[in-house]
């Protein structure tokens, strides 16, 4: 006489459904943490490249003469 309580759990339906809610728990917090990676690495890399061309302006006025050594270490410095 066959029962669902006779068969092993991991046959049952309910095992099943068990086993794919967690997998794609486990996956929905794993996708959660890449896209809060990639967001952050995206915030990072777009604030040093907003500096980009204020270093590239200062460079640029350096090479012409308009300012001097000191003055383009100390700007460098304060953009970076």
């Amino acid at each position: 006489m066959g029962t669902v309580w006779s068969t092993p759990f991991f046959f049952s339906p309910i095992a099943w459904l068990m086993f794919i809610s967690m997998f794609a728990w486990w996956f929905l917090i794993l996708l959660v943490f890449v896209v809060l990676i990639k967001w952050l690495l995206r915030q990072v890399s777009d604030k040093k490249e907003k500096n980009q061309p204020s270093l590239e302006i200062l460079k640029e006025r350096y090479a012409r003469g308009e300012i001097n050594k000191e003055e383009f270490e100390e700007k460098k410095k304060d953009l970076s």
